[in-house]
Formats: C-alpha cells, sequence, structure tokens
C-alpha cells in the first residue's frame, strides 16, 4: 500500500497545474547563447569532430576510448570496466548520424541519430571546451514514463550513476551530477541499510506537464519508495530521497 505524497511534492504538482512550473524542452537543451563577440568552446567542425569519436567508439564497443571521452568529473564515478559492463547490457549500435551541433560559450551540444537492434534512439551530447563530454541525454519523450523512473532507480542502484544522469532534464543535470547522485545514494542507505533489489514502479499522479512515480527500493533494514517526477518528455525534473525513510516494519 503507497503511503500519502510527501507535501513538497504535492506542492510541485499544484505548482504545475497553475502553471507555475516552467520546464525548458529538449531543443532548448543547448548549453545558452554565447554572448556578444565572444569565443565558442570549439568551432562547429571541432566539435562535430569530437562527436564522431565519440560514436564510433560506441559503435566499436571500445570502453577504454570512451572513459577517455569522459570529462574528469564523470571520470571520478566510473571506470572503464563500468562502462564496457553498461554497453554489454545495451543493444549495440549498427550505425549513427549527426543531426546538429551547435556551440556556445562553454560547451557545445550535439544532437545525434543512433540505430540500434533494438530501434533508433536520438542523444544529445555536451562537450566541454576540450571535446569530452560533461553530460548527455536520451529523447525518450515515447517511452512509457513508469519504465523510465524504473531505469533511473536502476542505474543509480548498480552505481551506473553517468547513466542515471542521463535521464535528467538538461537544466537538472548542471545541480544534480553524477557526483551528487552517488552522495545522496550512499547518504540514504546510511539510514535504511544496504541496497538489496529494486521492486515495481507505479504512476500515483499525472497532469500534462508532470507526472509523479514511487519507484519501492528494498533494503537490509526496510523497503521505501523513492519518489521521481517527470516532465512531458519523460525527462526527470526532480527526485526525493527520503531523509527519514519509513521505520522498519515488525515481522509477521
Amino acid at each position: 500500500m503507497l503511503r500519502p505524497l510527501r507535501p513538497a511534492l504535492v506542492s510541485l504538482l499544484a505548482a504545475s497545474l497553475l502553471g507555475g512550473l516552467q520546464l525548458p524542452t529538449a531543443a532548448q537543451a543547448q548549453a545558452g547563447p554565447a554572448a556578444a563577440g565572444s569565443t565558442p568552446a570549439l568551432t562547429v567542425d571541432q566539435a562535430r569532430a569530437a562527436a564522431l569519436r565519440v560514436l564510433e567508439a560506441v559503435k566499436q564497443g571500445d570502453a577504454n576510448a570512451r572513459f577517455a571521452q569522459f570529462s574528469p568529473s564523470l571520470q571520478a564515478v566510473t571506470s572503464p570496466s563500468m562502462i564496457a559492463a553498461t554497453m554489454r547490457s545495451q543493444p549495440k549500435v549498427l550505425s549513427y548520424e549527426l543531426l546538429s551541433v551547435r556551440s556556445g560559450t562553454n560547451n557545445s551540444t550535439v544532437e545525434a541519430e543512433l540505430k540500434t537492434k533494438a530501434g533508433s534512439r536520438v542523444v544529445f551530447m555536451v562537450l566541454g571546451r576540450d571535446g569530452r563530454i560533461e553530460r548527455y541525454y536520451f529523447d525518450r519523450t515515447d517511452d512509457a514514463t513508469s519504465s523510465v523512473a524504473l531505469q533511473f532507480v536502476q542505474a543509480i542502484s548498480t552505481g551506473n550513476f553517468i547513466t542515471a544522469q542521463s535521464f535528467l532534464n538538461p537544466s537538472v543535470q548542471k545541480e544534480l551530477t553524477p557526483a551528487s547522485l552517488q552522495s545522496k545514494w550512499f547518504d540514504l542507505q546510511r539510514e535504511t541499510g544496504s541496497f538489496v533489489k529494486v521492486g515495481r514502479a507505479v504512476e500515483a499522479e499525472s497532469t500534462p506537464e508532470t507526472h509523479l512515480v514511487l519507484v519501492n527500493v528494498q533494503f537490509n533494514r526496510l523497503s521505501d519508495n523513492l519518489y521521481v517526477i517527470l516532465n512531458s518528455e519523460n525527462q526527470i525534473t526532480g527526485v526525493d530521497f527520503p531523509e527519514t525513510p519509513a521505520p522498519p516494519k515488525p515481522v509477521r
């Protein structure tokens, strides 16, 4: 049986209903307009070349190259072996195509389409001044909302914090980094005990612009729900890691 929604999340949903919550769309996800007269982080040609190197490494399944293509902050929460395991779990990339390249003052955003054995998927990559990946996300608009939330929690629970961040809305990614996701997950387990397994995901509330999904997670001391908020494009805009989890239940 589901517990009542936390007041902060109810307020957030109410704000969405009243039109008070304004979230960027995928098309607005580029780093921001370059200041007049400023030099872009990378030229369009440089960003295109860097993106092609990334996409080729993905297609070839080269985990070492993928690791080298991450920014230092992303490298701090992963390893070539973790990347290799993640790549083995995903559909093989058969081909790819660059759709757009945009340069900003501090970084560049590249949009590409991956054709895999499971179908096509559009990915957006944000590249830093050195051409390495700072963050990325996929177009998941047509996916089931509960499935997106479930995959996000599964990524966190298996230590794939870079993958987990890819489910977040681009503006949220700037604040909720892989390192902060890692910290929140470890802090939660100090209260709940070690992670055991992820249960089911249930869409608890929904408006045209906002969806609230409860994902049940079992720890060795207790079970609790993570509250995941998504926008109309199935990008995660908020996650509630409970600070005071429900107490352990008595044995029947």
